[in-house]
């Protein structure tokens, strides 16, 4: 640390000496003492978690089931009431940056590490300590402190997991003021879509992408498809692993209408997105179940999105969205647009636009 960078982060907002010392000792003391579970583990959670994230090991059902293992932090959470073993130590904490201007808060990551399985039955103990705090950290967010905590968390008495949190404690970047709307040209206007992250698990999957082609993930073990990419098979643990090439068939699964905020870049490209003016009206993301089985999250264009339907089948094809973006999008299949369109008439007659009560 330069001299210049160490003076900053151990004098105060207000330039007084020792501030981050005050910080540091923090270090180590109690973030939360003698929590105990609302609940103990128990097969109707576990079952609501695999169902939501689509996992279906057996490992978690039937006779000597146990949980899975990145249950370990609901198995601590104190719900809309919070917990009352949060410790005061902690709270300090948080109220010493607030007062510096820290009033925003943001969690960052966690890490956790699994010792032994949960199984039904067990009751959940945990203690908490501060494990760290970083100095002052320049962030897109704004300046502020990284907070570490780690939590031990024991089953029947014994330790199970630990589970380490991360959260930035910041003081919010000033924004630079925009120019007014009668200022901005159309090309100051025209948003483009957010950059999918690539990294080197799902690499291979963007290069088939630029090839035309949607890659799916089939473990090498068992031979389990999977989709998105992973590391590793969430059926049998193998990291092993080849691809398939979906078809492109597939169906609505699910679907939601975002309507705010507006987003034009997801609806510029579609003719038929229904919005307003400029392609920056509401629009469908959909959940496709592709032929293979697995399910991917994207949109369907050609038809608005009043008209997308669970059920309605779809087929892959490769839009370009500007001049460095190719994404795999659906679109209806010709013989299920007019089916749609005229279910979207029949309910726009029979509930006029203000609702059903008018």
């Amino acid at each position: 640390m330069t001299g210049s960078a160490r003076s900053r982060a151990e004098t105060g907002p207000d330039g007084s000496d020792g501030w981050y010392g005050r910080l540091k000792a923090y270090e180590g003391r109690s973030a939360a003492e003698s929590g105990r579970g609302r609940d103990p583990v128990n097969a109707p959670m576990i079952r609501h978690w695999c169902e939501a994230l689509g996992d279906t090991s057996p490992a978690y059902e039937g006779p000597g089931a146990i949980a899975p293992p990145t249950m370990l932090q609901a198995w601590t959470m104190g719900g809309l009431s919070g917990h009352a073993a949060r410790s005061d130590a902690y709270d300090e904490l948080l109220a010493l940056l607030d007062d510096a201007g820290c009033t925003s808060v943001v969690a960052t990551d966690c890490e956790q590490e699994y010792l032994r399985p949960l199984r039904p039955g067990a009751e959940i103990t945990f203690d908490a300590v501060i494990e760290s705090v970083s100095d002052r950290k320049t962030t897109k967010l704004g300046a502020g402190y990284f907070v570490t905590t780690r939590m031990d968390v024991h089953a029947d008495g014994e330790l199970a997991g630990t589970h380490r949190f991360r959260i930035l404690k910041y003081r919010p970047a000033r924004r630079r003021p925009t120019a007014p709307a009668a200022a901005r040209t159309p090309d100051a206007d025209a948003a483009t879509r957010p950059r999918p992250v690539v990294n080197r698990d799902n690499a291979g999957f963007w290069e088939g992408v630029a090839r035309h082609r949607l890659l799916i993930q089939r473990c090498g073990g068992c031979g389990t498809l999977r989709f998105p990419w992973l590391p590793g098979c969430g059926a049998c643990g193998s990291p092993e692993w080849d691809t398939v090439e979906a078809s492109g068939e597939g169906t609505v699964y699910s679907y939601v209408v975002m309507h705010h905020p507006p987003f034009p870049a997801f609806t510029a490209s579609d003719g038929a997105s229904g919005g307003a003016a400029g392609g920056a009206g509401p629009y469908a993301v959909v959940l496709v179940e592709l032929a293979e089985g697995v399910r991917i999250i994207s949109n369907v264009v050609g038809v608005p999105y009043r008209a997308v339907r669970i059920g309605m089948p779809v087929r892959l094809e490769f839009q370009r969205v500007d001049e460095d973006l190719e994404l795999p999008v659906f679109r209806v299949l010709e013989g299920a647009v007019v089916e749609a369109a005229g279910v979207a008439a029949v309910a726009a007659v029979a509930v006029p636009e203000g609702g059903a009560g008018r």
